[in-house]
């Protein structure tokens, strides 16, 4: 009888208690890849607004035209970003299934590695886009294959709080990407890319530690014997099969939701900080300005991470006791009235401390769904697969929230307040939350139930 059968049938457990020291060796690493893998994205968050007006400024004379064309541009970098995402994720979801996850997540650290470090030698914004859009491939399919592998090596009883945990660490990634900037913002947004390149060392760590799940093993044994019908990772099955498909559509919609509301919206409490707060250092020179609003950035982004943290446990936590749906339900609506305060309420740093931390409570903890729910929501031949279609048809549409708040923003521009088009703008893409309602309707509770086989 293999150990996590032995830990299943462990009554009156917290849900830490008689895991097996594999398990929690399989969890550390995977939460690790995850970990760098948000810390690698969100050195682009912070560092966007200072590289794309460093980039773009040998072109244009007129700083007033140069903040035109980089608010033009920054979007269009943030959309290759998240299109290469949503590529990655779709083709290391399906490999995540085929080639196995530790081999999956070996390749997609790699990749997101290396083009970090890339991201800081380009000299145009056009090498910045492709840099980040190959960025975005690795960090990608990176997920998928971490939150399988949680899944398939934890006993039902703890998985939810496994996979809450393996979302939570994100948000220490998300952290090192504000410390890193904040310590460096007098060294250059280069240097802070090449920073990046360190999560390739726990590639040696996994190459040497981790096994492929049995389940999948099982899966592939199962695949060889049973021929195209049961072939792994046959992404036509998440469309033909009509429960899978029924799953999919509420995979898809809540990530759409979730996604579409931290990209589109929450990524930018650091140039609602920017805004607020660059007409008050119009005494210092304009190097002097771009320290000074980096940390403070930087600063807002931290707590806002610090939120996320406790937001993500707070979903695991919650979705075991009352049900996936009914927390899911509960945390869209907190999501859309944090967004909506956030972008309303922010009037000075100490007021972006607060509504920051409350904004990535409510905002990130979506994100700890779907780490928990989908991969309840797909048999193992299919799990990587299907997490991957979930969440990175989601990031390919949100490649448009950038686009979407930055017209919206620019055509409730006031000369009186730098910050008020942003402010409007936010309000309306918010609406997306809605979205994540509907996806948690027809979408099915799994809370309590065995991972499909």
């Amino acid at each position: 009888m293999s150990a996590v059968i032995q830990t299943e049938q462990c009554a009156g457990l917290r849900w830490y208690q008689g895991i097996p020291r594999y398990s929690w060796l399989v969890l550390i690493i995977a939460a690790l890849g995850w970990m760098f893998d948000c810390l690698d994205q969100n050195l682009f968050n912070l560092v966007r607004q200072v590289s794309v007006l460093e980039l773009l400024e040998p072109h244009y004379s007129d700083p007033a035209v140069l903040q035109k064309a980089a608010a033009r541009i920054g979007p269009l970098i943030t959309a290759c970003f998240l299109i290469g995402w949503a590529v990655g994720g779709f083709v290391f979801g399906i490999l995540g299934d085929r080639l196995g996850r530790a081999r999956t997540m070996i390749i997609t650290i790699l990749i997101y590695a290396l083009f970090t470090m890339l991201s800081g030698f380009v000299q145009s914004w056009e090498q910045y886009a492709v840099a980040r859009f190959l960025t975005g491939i690795g960090i990608g399919g990176e997920f998928a294959a971490g939150a399988a592998l949680v899944a398939e090596v934890w006993p039902n009883r703890s998985r939810a709080m496994a996979l809450g945990t393996l979302q939570a660490l994100s948000a220490f990634g998300n952290m090192g990407a504000a410390v890193i900037v904040y310590l460096l913002s007098d060294v250059g947004w280069r240097v802070v890319y090449w920073v990046g390149v360190l999560p390739a060392l726990l590639v040696v760590w996994i190459r040497m530690s981790i096994r492929e799940p049995d389940r999948w093993e099982k899966a592939r044994e199962q695949a060889a014997g049973d021929g195209v019908r049961k072939e792994l990772g046959a992404i036509g099955d998440l469309v033909r099969d009509p429960v899978l498909r029924r799953n999919t559509i509420a995979g898809v919609l809540i990530a759409i939701a979730g996604v579409g509301g931290l990209w589109g919206v929450g990524f930018f409490l650091p140039d609602l900080v920017g805004a607020v707060l660059k007409p008050t250092l119009a005494h210092l020179s304009e190097e002097a300005q771009k320290g000074v609003l980096a940390r403070f950035r930087s600063q807002a982004f931290f707590i806002q991470q610090i939120g996320a943290f406790f937001g993500i446990f707070a979903y695991a936590a919650l979705s075991e006791r009352i049900g996936r749906k009914p927390a899911m339900y509960l945390f869209f609506a907190l999501a859309f009235a944090a967004v909506e305060g956030t972008f309303w309420g922010v009037r000075d740093m100490a007021t972006a401390y607060g509504w920051g931390f409350v904004m990535g409570f409510a905002a990130l903890a979506p994100f700890s769904a779907f780490a928990v729910y989908f991969p309840e929501l797909f048999p193992t031949r299919l799990r990587a697969t299907g997490v991957g279609f979930c969440y990175n048809s989601a990031r390919l549409l949100a490649a448009f929230a950038p686009f979407l708040l930055g017209s919206l923003a620019a055509r409730f521009t006031q000369a009186d307040d730098p910050s008020a088009g942003l402010r409007m703008a936010a309000s309306i893409v918010a609406l997306v939350y809605v979205l994540g309602f509907a996806g948690v309707a027809l979408g099915p509770e799994t809370r309590g139930r065995p991972l499909p086989d």
